[in-house]
């Protein structure tokens, strides 16, 4: 079985898209029919995030951790627990391509780090030209990348076990997961393949998330300080 793990704070207005996505991928004739299952994370949600994801189709399972290093392994562990072999991350702002679990298995080794775009930078508003280019002028959408994003990784059971699974962390999860793979000896294929399309938030929720990353562009540059003088 192929499980897909996705974490959720106050997520009512992308959680039905996201889930829609997964289970078209879990669909895909690539992967032979193979059982696939949806485990949405709802982590302290205020909202109606929970109901509309069980109504698409996903199973949930609530916490009040507000940490999205728990929510991932929360998920996890409940789809180790239902007996898959591969976890599949994404994020509930993100909508996965219906080829995505079959590029990241294709790929055949223990993990994959994927890249990601973005569709609709209107939220910016004036901005959104700005932050678009920054985007599209740092960010590398390529094979051999080195990005880490928890809203495009993949891994294997045996290999998520080895690496001791997603700490209690309230932001740079993947980063540390992605890691931990690495002192465990784990084969990581940072790969353009698996194509996920996530939200370019204006408000970002965590400090040095991907947000965050993208507000950069907004912030000037600072002045250059002249040598003082005697």
């Amino acid at each position: 079985m192929i499980g897909i793990a996705i974490p959720a704070h106050d997520e009512e207005s992308h959680i039905e898209a996201a889930v829609a996505a997964a289970l078209r991928a879990a669909r895909h004739p690539g992967l032979a029919n193979e059982a696939c299952r949806v485990v949405v994370a709802a982590d302290a949600c205020s909202d109606a995030t929970e109901a509309r994801a069980r109504a698409a189709g996903a199973w949930t399972v609530a916490l009040s951790a507000r940490n999205v290093g728990l929510a991932r392994a929360e998920a996890a562990r409940v789809l180790v627990q239902a007996g898959a072999r591969w976890l599949a991350f994404t994020d509930a702002d993100t909508r996965v391509s219906e080829a995505w679990l079959v590029q990241q298995l294709s790929l055949g080794a223990d993990a994959v780090c994927g890249c990601v775009g973005v569709d609709d930078w209107s939220c910016h508003g004036d901005d959104a030209a700005t932050v678009r280019a920054h985007f599209l002028g740092t960010y590398e959408d390529r094979d051999g990348h080195r990005h880490i994003h928890g809203a495009n990784l993949g891994v294997s059971v045996s290999a998520y076990r080895r690496a001791g699974g997603f700490r209690s962390l309230a932001c740079g999860e993947d980063v540390d997961f992605v890691r931990a793979l690495e002192a465990s000896g784990a084969r990581i294929a940072w790969s353009a393949r698996p194509r996920v399309t996530t939200s370019a938030r204006r408000h970002a929720r965590v400090v040095g998330g991907f947000a965050d990353a993208l507000l950069r562009a907004l912030v000037p540059a600072p002045a250059a300080t002249l040598p003082s003088t005697a």
